[in-house]
């Protein structure tokens, strides 16, 4: 499953993990990425659509 969602675009993001003697290290955060299925056009199918687009509403969620 690809780490990205199909409506916003969300996906992974990197940075630096730092340890309390100031180390950086790379480190990445995985958007949460759920598999759904939704009402695309009348047809209902599955997608990867992040939390945060399934809360507010811009996906209709199939039954």
């Amino acid at each position: 499953m690809s780490r990205k969602c199909e409506v916003c675009g969300k996906g992974q993001t990197s940075g630096n993990a730092v340890s309390h003697s100031n180390i950086h290290t790379k480190r990445k955060w995985n958007a949460n990425i759920q598999s759904v299925r939704i009402n695309d056009n009348g047809r209902v199918r599955r997608a990867n659509v992040c939390t945060s687009c399934l809360r507010s509403g811009k996906v209709n969620r199939a039954v």
